[in-house]
């Protein structure tokens, strides 16, 4: 994806972008059916980029019509797993030539470092959705063992309608996350994007448009979430929900199935992940690298940041003053230049959240060494900068509780089995880093800890082969990425047949 990573490429690009602001729905843009739009802001100046259509339950009603009927139809549900192969790897070309526009379409409206959505949001987001259109025609349905006078078939099929509601944080990225393994599987889909992030979701529509997918198979409903949101998960027609943010927002989905058609709810919620750093570790300065990426990548509003430093006393004091270093060199401001590597958070009400944890840090007794105020206030942008407590006890509401913000918590283990506690003592469990020269330890811990994602010696959340989710109220009813993808979009049917 070529771009000249300086000031004047990026400030060209920015000049000639456009935005698309009406839904996205039976293949053509248009206004909602009301004719409101609501306003979506650059969280770096607090100024209106442009006003998107606000749907309702009228566009989502119209939209799963559209859906289903072309899913009726057949021209993607019943198309041949190579053929719809071959539109998704176009699509996937199309996002790739145009990688440029959504890597700023993302910086400019969540307040995403430049740098971190060319190098890393756009390329993800291009695999994304060729690993799964090679996936489509390469998994086999099954024959079950009968005797001769039978035939057991076990196949899959696609569900139907599916509804995809995403978070801010990775506007493009969380899109593919859904899109790509729904739609191999041949379904219909609508997504419903953040409100905060929208003009990526709607860019995407169109280039899919044009790769030639069938008009119909994907909309886009951009709206709030009590109104399109709540509308997409009480539907009717929809057979399926896969929703990304909130453990909050995630209970209202099951919610909206129990009341209305039992449809199928993937959750892929909230997180506190814990990052535990035992004693036998000889490279200190490998681990606070990690460390530092875990909990100030995409400002903190990751899900499964690193906000728990749970770290042996033993080594506590030579870590922290290592990670401080480190963290001095993450340079907070504007979004679209190359250098910076915080930019804004995404809306005001989140800054005040993020400032409101950072002083209960202070008041509930524990100790800030790094930061703690939010800064650049003459840009009108909401920015704060990396923030680390020490002498955290785990009770604490900045150990609790999900800041979505640069705030890291330190907080102190003498034992293996301390360790262990202190990880799981949450009511997440979507991801975990583990440190450890001891391949023992390694594996013991890592089955110990309760979470979805075990990184060893590493911060990560796996690559696209491998399934991503959590335990307990990170969520559940399925995983992204991975083979595991495509199951939750997917039905399983039996074929059984006897013969004379």
């Amino acid at each position: 994806m070529p771009l000249e990573m300086d000031k004047a490429a990026i400030a060209d690009v920015v000049s000639r972008v456009t935005f698309r602001t009406q839904a996205f729905i039976g293949g053509t843009f248009v206004d909602a059916a009301s004719g409101k739009t609501f306003p979506t802001e650059n969280p770096a100046t607090g100024k209106v980029l442009a006003h998107v259509a606000a749907c309702d339950e009228t566009d989502v009603n119209l939209a799963v019509q559209g859906a289903r009927e072309v899913f009726d139809k057949g021209h993607w549900s019943r198309m041949s797993p190579g053929d719809r192969k071959r539109v998704l790897l176009k699509f996937a070309e199309l996002i790739e030539e145009n990688g440029v526009e959504l890597a700023v379409l993302d910086a400019l409206e969540a307040g995403k470092p430049i740098s971190d959505c060319v190098a890393i949001d756009v390329p993800e987001t291009v695999h994304c959705f060729r690993w799964h259109a090679e996936a489509g025609d390469k998994l086999y349905d099954q024959v079950s063992p009968t005797g001769p006078g039978n035939l057991g078939l076990i196949v899959r099929e696609p569900t139907g309608v599916v509804g995809a509601v995403i978070p801010w944080n990775f506007p493009a990225l969380m899109a593919a996350w859904k899109l790509a393994p729904a739609l191999a599987t041949g379904n219909s889909v609508l997504l419903k994007p953040a409100e905060l992030t929208s003009l990526s979701a709607l860019r995407l529509a169109e280039l899919a448009a044009e790769a030639g997918l069938p008009a119909g198979v994907l909309n886009v409903v951009p709206g709030f979430g009590e109104t399109a949101g709540q509308a997409v998960g009480r539907h009717m027609g929809v057979d399926a929900v896969s929703f990304t943010g909130s453990t909050e927002v995630g209970r209202m989905f099951l919610q909206y199935s129990a009341e209305s058609n039992l449809k199928r709810i993937v959750l892929e919620c909230g997180g506190k992940s814990p990052q535990v750093v035992m004693a036998d570790v000889a490279d200190l300065d490998a681990v606070a690298e990690h460390a530092v990426n875990a909990i100030f990548w995409n400002m903190g509003e990751n899900c499964s940041a690193g906000s728990r430093l749970i770290v042996h006393r033993e080594v506590k004091d030579a870590l922290l003053e290592k990670i401080v270093a480190l963290s001095k060199q993450w340079t907070v401001g504007d979004p679209l230049d190359p250098e910076t590597r915080i930019g804004a958070l995404i809306e005001k009400r989140h800054l005040e959240k993020v400032l409101f944890y950072i002083e209960a840090g202070k008041t509930e007794g524990a100790e800030l060494i790094l930061g703690g105020n939010r800064v650049l206030v003459e840009s009108g942008g909401y920015f704060v900068e990396p923030t680390i407590f020490d002498k955290v006890n785990n009770d604490m509401k900045i150990a609790q509780e999900e800041i979505f913000g640069p705030v890291l918590a330190t907080i102190v283990f003498d034992s293996e089995e301390e360790a262990i506690a202190l990880a799981n003592d949450t009511t997440y469990g979507l991801a975990a880093s583990l440190y450890t020269d001891n391949v023992n330890v390694a594996h013991r811990v890592a089955r110990a800890i309760k979470a979805g994602t075990i990184s060893v010696n590493c911060y990560s959340e796996g690559d696209m082969t491998t399934p991503f989710g959590g335990f307990k109220q990170s969520g559940f009813g399925g995983r992204d990425n991975a083979i595991h993808a495509h199951d939750q979009y997917t039905e399983i049917k039996t074929i059984w047949m006897q013969f004379s």
